[in-house]
């Protein structure tokens, strides 16, 4: 299947889903008790190498009782702006793109919760891995975890919350 067709297929089953998906995300969360989030990937870095440039179906996200969202966004490049549209909810942004084994440096990681922190205030966001850690060598997924905790206590010394 070329990636155009399978982007159209993608795009056809979210018009699908947009009737019923969040009724029954908000179904089967009923109940449950402690925090609850919702995972949306573009699949493994390492196994998929082609990702669209954004989530067919994630500012519906924004009407289910899940209070996190959790979502890639430095493989793909995602267009952050889309944050907006999820009302209260928590995010918890993949910062760390796992398609490449070059560790991010700090200030790359700070770079990206900043630019996250356009669209979400700071109490409700939550840098994070993007999919895939398990594929990569363990000194460099130390090294990108490093970088992580790094560079969002860049971002939380500028906002005095450190």
């Amino acid at each position: 299947m070329s990636s155009r067709s399978t982007s159209r297929t993608c795009r056809h089953g979210a018009e699908k889903a947009k009737g019923f998906a969040v009724k029954a995300l908000n179904h089967a969360l009923e109940g449950v008790q402690g925090t609850t989030a919702v995972h949306l990937c573009f699949g493994y870095a390492h196994v998929v190498h082609e990702r669209p440039s954004g989530y067919s179906f994630l500012p519906e996200l924004g009407a289910s009782n899940a209070p996190q969202i959790s979502i890639e966004s430095a493989q793909a490049g995602l267009d952050l702006s889309v944050l907006r549209e999820l009302g209260d909810k928590t995010i918890i942004l993949g910062v760390l793109d796992l398609g490449d084994l070059t560790p991010e440096t700090p200030e790359i990681v700070a770079a990206r919760v900043r630019n996250a922190l356009n669209f979400v205030p700071p109490e409700r966001l939550l840098p994070a891995p993007d999919c895939g850690m398990k594929y990569l060598p363990r000194d460099v997924a130390l090294a990108k975890l490093k970088a992580l905790v790094e560079g969002t206590a860049i971002v939380r010394r500028e906002l005095g919350l450190a």
